[in-house]
């Protein structure tokens, strides 16, 4: 771990009762993947975390720039000892103050652990309706307020289930538990639009960039129904870790996933 610059062993005690992250969620985080120490699409992450911390109105430190940002990263990384990482940044506010902030100066801590993930080959999803997300612009932030994605996770458990797909209080698609959703009709790859109260994700950007230059597809960013997503031909899931997962049943319906693995080989091509 990296405490403001201090590299900690995982076992060191770090907050006291009153951080404003554990009281009130106070909290922004960025989950980048590193290969080798190479952060990928550092830039973007950075410009993300940037935005929202003025949207929280958090006081951005002068020495806070991309270049310091890489390098705390990297350094971090290298402390660990990891060929390829899964890093998280979590940048919270000072402690004190109730649910006033004595102060709007931040902490930053940085974690490096070994990244084990992996796609999988067999992927089923459903639907969780048991609460809703808000398509408004506190739902775009990656906040440490997470209480409907730990609910869900625990419904994908009990229900055996890979993910779950996360609707708003209109009852349309949001994006999934860990990242976002699109889907493919024919020539055309759909995403929730961003006023929806979908995540603003690193590689949802990048997906849509590349669709955008592809020969012979488009890109709608818009509303998308539940009963869209039992007609369509594909679904996949991207997220900074995975990059593309697509997903293989939903509802009983099964699914190709012959644009999702066209769309991985041009991401790879991108890192």
């Amino acid at each position: 771990m990296n405490f403001n610059g201090t590299i900690l062993s995982k076992n060191n005690p770090l907050f006291y009762n009153s951080n404003r992250a554990f009281k009130y969620g106070d909290a922004l985080f960025e989950t980048i993947k590193v290969i080798g120490l190479t952060p990928i699409f550092l830039e973007d992450h950075y410009f993300r975390l940037m935005a929202s911390m003025r949207i929280l109105r958090m006081e951005i430190p002068m020495n806070f720039t991309l270049e310091f940002f890489q390098t705390e990263i990297e350094r971090t990384v290298q402390h660990s000892s990891l060929q390829n990482a899964r890093v998280r940044v979590t940048v919270f506010r000072d402690d004190g103050g109730l649910y006033l902030p004595k102060k709007n100066t931040i902490n930053y801590l940085i974690e490096a652990k070994d990244d084990v993930s992996s796609v999988k080959n067999s992927y089923e999803v459903d639907i969780y309706k048991d609460f809703y997300m808000y398509s408004g612009l506190l739902s775009t932030l990656k906040s440490t307020n997470k209480l409907t994605n730990v609910l869900a996770s625990i419904y994908a458990s009990e229900n055996k289930l890979d993910n779950c797909i996360l609707l708003n209080e209109k009852k349309n698609v949001t994006e999934v538990i860990n990242g976002n959703l699109f889907l493919v009709k024919e020539n055309t790859i759909k995403t929730p639009s961003i006023s929806e109260g979908c995540i603003k994700g690193i590689i949802r950007k990048k997906i849509i960039e590349i669709v955008e230059k592809l020969e012979g597809f488009s890109i709608i960013e818009g509303e998308i129904s539940p009963f869209e997503l039992q007609k369509a031909d594909e679904l996949f899931i991207t997220n900074a870790i995975i990059g593309i997962q697509s997903i293989t049943t939903y509802k009983k319906n099964e699914f190709s996933t012959k644009v999702a693995a066209i769309l991985a080989d041009e991401l790879l091509n991108l890192i």
